[in-house]
Parts: C-alpha cells; sequence; structure tokens
C-alpha cells in the first residue's frame, strides 16, 4: 500500500492547462509586439465600426439586432479612437475611418425616433456636428 500521497490527476490536469494558458498569453504578447500601432489603432477602430453598424441594425437581421443605447457607446468610443489617434496614423488610414464615422453617426440619427440636437449625438463632442 502507497501512504504516500502524489498529486491527483485532476491537480495534474489543472497544471497542464494553467501551463498551455502561460505559452498561449507569452505568444500572444509577442505576436502584438511585432504589430505596428498603426495597424492596432486602425484595426480596433473597424472592429467599433462593425459592432456599431450591426447594433444600428445595418446587419443580417435589423430587427433582432437594433440597440441604439450600445451603438451609441461604440459611436462614441470610434470617435474617441478616431480623434485621438488620427494625428499618428496619417491621413490615409484617417480619412477613411473618418468617413466611416460620418456615415455610422448619420445612420445613428436617422435610425433615432428623437433625433439628437445637432452638435449633441454619439461622436459629436469629439468630431464636431455631424449634419
Amino acid at each position: 500500500m502507497n501512504t504516500t500521497a502524489g498529486p491527483s490527476n485532476e491537480d495534474v490536469a489543472r497544471q497542464a492547462r494553467w501551463e498551455e494558458q502561460e505559452k498561449r498569453a507569452a505568444a500572444a504578447t509577442r505576436d502584438i509586439a511585432d504589430v505596428p500601432a498603426v495597424e492596432v489603432i486602425t484595426t480596433t477602430a473597424v472592429h467599433l465600426m462593425s459592432a456599431a453598424a450591426v447594433k444600428l441594425g445595418l446587419a443580417d437581421e435589423p430587427g433582432e439586432q437594433l440597440d441604439l443605447d450600445e451603438a451609441r457607446k461604440l459611436i462614441n468610443a470610434l470617435a474617441g479612437l478616431i480623434t485621438a489617434g488620427s494625428p499618428e496614423i496619417s491621413s490615409a488610414h484617417a480619412a477613411p475611418l473618418r468617413d466611416g464615422l460620418r456615415s455610422l453617426q448619420l445612420a445613428f440619427r436617422e435610425a433615432s425616433p428623437v433625433p439628437d440636437p445637432i452638435g449633441k449625438g454619439p461622436g459629436e463632442k469629439w468630431t464636431g456636428p455631424v449634419s
């Protein structure tokens, strides 16, 4: 009879999962270190744009996905990112992002049953009035 208790199978499995997660985290950190800032900024902006478009009902199932409160939050975040990031990413990258943002702001105004006053819509704090 063995009286020395070693780690249980569950403990060994938990340790293996933890080590695998650590390896993945280290790999992700190495990968992001190789990505230029302009790419991180533009990719983030595109993700925010896509999410806002879905919340504005501009995707596959507009009736089920329309959520103006969520769209407002995403557009505000996008406007802040574009406004702050534009000087860092060049006008060649910033111009299409600004155009996309403006389109989303106009789509929000159109989708809203009670439009915000000019200059008070989502993101207009950073972009100025959109009409």
